[in-house]
């Protein structure tokens, strides 16, 4: 594949590489974390990779994947937290919950504009897909999957009501029981289970074959009329959007109020101690 440098906005990217072959673009997420963890380089980067392959004539379909073995460990917290101090803060009072509410916004906004790209997003995961992996992928259009994928709506685990897009989009796509239940558990499940509930339309053997297949089904799409492609998207699109919409406002409002809590410090304690949690409620 030959990169995609015509694009002035995708020059310089740090935790995403833009490609394409003919018309169809391929995503990769390449951290800088490990495991391709979500940090604020990624938050600010998707809105603007996705944007101008929206409005790039040239491509009609999209690959969204990850490099090395996991498509993503999900939030990558040590980078994000230390912004959040003041925000988070157990005394914080109504102008730092303000800038916290606006910066869920601001990650939802990112997340939205995968599902909000006019042109078919594949996601082709292998390995750990945890978090905010699960809500970038719950926004593609299609979700294909090796057969070593896992994956893990974990928030709850570390004290977080989940609130990018996977509880308002999930349901949509494995249905309420499912969902309701990694949710509320923060379970993994593998990817023979990910097939059977629909959150992936197929499990290949490896890496490799599941990139291959996701390539390939891209540019049968692009073979099509793409304007009518586009038409098909946004007509499929046009229920779930307002239901999503809805979901998402509540809960970044949700959380602005409610997420700071003894709980979520102890989670973040425990993580970077590496160790389990005592949650007490408080």
């Amino acid at each position: 594949m030959a990169a995609m440098t015509d694009a002035a906005t995708l020059d310089n990217l740090v935790s995403l590489k833009v490609d394409r072959s003919d018309h169809v673009a391929e995503v990769t997420l390449l951290g800088p974390g490990k495991g391709n963890a979500m940090g604020p380089d990624f938050w600010r980067e998707l809105p603007v990779v996705f944007n101008a392959l929206d409005a790039d004539p040239e491509v009609r379909a999209v690959v969204l994947t990850g490099s090395g073995k996991h498509f993503s460990y999900g939030l990558d917290l040590p980078a994000m937290m230390p912004s959040w101090g003041e925000m988070l803060g157990g005394q914080a009072l109504a102008g730092p919950r303000t800038r916290f509410l606006d910066e869920i916004r601001r990650l939802q906004a990112s997340v939205s504009s995968v599902a909000q790209c006019r042109k078919p997003v594949i996601a082709a995961v292998s390995g750990w897909c945890v978090g905010g992996g699960v809500d970038v992928i719950s926004a593609a259009d299609i979700r294909l999957a090796s057969a070593d994928a896992k994956f893990s709506v974990r928030e709850v685990r570390v004290a977080i009501v989940a609130d990018l897009g996977s509880l308002q989009r999930l349901a949509g796509i494995v249905g309420e029981g499912h969902l309701r239940e990694l949710a509320f558990t923060g379970k993994d499940i593998d990817a023979a289970r990910a097939e059977r509930i629909g959150l992936v339309n197929d499990v290949h053997p490896d890496q490799d074959a599941v990139l291959a297949a996701a390539r390939e089904l891209a540019a049968e799409i692009a073979a099509n009329p793409p304007l009518v492609v586009q038409g098909v998207k946004d007509v499929l699109d046009v229920n779930v959007a307002q239901r999503v919409g809805d979901g998402l406002r509540y809960v970044a409002s949700w959380n602005a109020a409610f997420l700071p809590s003894k709980d979520l410090a102890e989670a973040t304690q425990a993580f970077l101690e590496r160790r389990e949690p005592k949650f007490t409620g408080e």
